[in-house]
């Protein structure tokens, strides 16, 4: 997924307008729309501030795999789970873990 189409899918799950993004990031909103329309790249210093805004890893944005990460799946899983209340991440956990059991309990089943 290209940079600019990473940058418009967080800014719609934040439901924010590009207009808020670059009061929040303090550029212009017609620099901001270069990069969510992919026309222009932001700078060194602009990216750090978009992937601090977001609470992603600029190797997110740019979509360069990490050591510590798999594939984009487990960024995404990441990614949606620091946008959640510390309750729902208890039920988030809990559900993953339910799921995990359930398969070990299938595959126990099958033996």
């Amino acid at each position: 997924m290209a940079f600019w189409e990473k940058l418009r899918m967080l800014i719609d799950e934040r439901e924010l307008t590009q207009r808020q993004l670059a009061f929040e990031l303090r550029i212009p909103a017609s620099t901001l729309g270069g990069y969510v329309q992919g026309t222009s790249t932001p700078d060194y210093d602009t990216l750090v501030a978009i992937a601090d805004y977001f609470d992603v890893t600029v190797d997110f944005l740019l979509s360069h795999p990490t050591v510590n990460t798999r594939d984009d799946t487990e960024e995404d899983l990441l990614r949606v789970y620091r946008l959640m209340s510390l309750e729902d991440r208890k039920i988030y956990l809990e559900q993953g873990k339910t799921v995990i059991r359930y398969k070990t309990y299938r595959k126990s089943l099958k033996k």
